[in-house]
């Protein structure tokens, strides 16, 4: 066993005891959802039994997590520098952990289009949170005001548009992979 192998054995032990911990639940409780002996359990959280990759299945979904969430070691790229759309006053994270998502951070100046024929529909899911200021957003044939620290969230098959109201607003956003195609093709029009 090399000393990486050791450290990645410490990190998995760790993390079934602290997923454990933070769901509330005894040795007992964990040892019976994944059905394994109290005794099993206690002798791998601390060391004193070798891990079994069908056990580690088995204490993920006891667990309600992944094999590979249990093992993950890539903590090499916390921190993620956006990356800046000058043109559209954008800046774009993506999210690891899902490769279709992407955060947006948008300051908006203009009120959304009168224009029906404005709006854009596409495949998709958005979430979006104001930040500062007033937002409008347009939804089919609805209009909502969504003030700072609100959140919406809706399908991109309604027409939709968002805009500024009674000056600057700044949103962040979250869209899934075909929203973001979505609007790339709607900014590219």
């Amino acid at each position: 066993m090399t000393q990486e192998d050791g450290d990645l054995d410490s990190l998995v032990r760790k993390r079934i005891r602290a997923l454990r911990v933070a769901q509330g639940w005894s040795l007992e409780e964990l040892a019976t959802r994944a059905r394994v002996s109290q005794s099993t359990l206690s002798r791998i959280e601390n060391g004193r039994r070798r891990l079994a990759l069908d056990q580690l299945v088995t204490l993920a979904r006891a667990l309600d997590t992944s094999l590979d969430q249990l093992v993950e070691t890539a903590a090499d790229d916390v921190l993620i520098s956006p990356v800046v759309d000058a043109a559209h006053g954008l800046m774009r994270w993506p999210v690891r952990a899902d490769p279709g998502l992407s955060v947006v951070r948008q300051r908006m100046t203009d009120p959304p289009p009168d224009n029906p024929a404005r709006m854009r529909a596409h495949p998709g899911r958005e979430w979006l949170v104001v930040l500062s200021g007033t937002a409008v957003l347009l939804l089919g044939n609805r209009r909502m005001r969504v003030e700072t620290n609100q959140a919406a969230e809706f399908p991109t098959m309604l027409p939709h548009a968002i805009g500024a109201e009674g000056g600057p607003c700044e949103i962040l956003g979250i869209f899934d992979r075909d929203a973001r195609r979505g609007h790339q093709r709607g900014d590219d029009a």
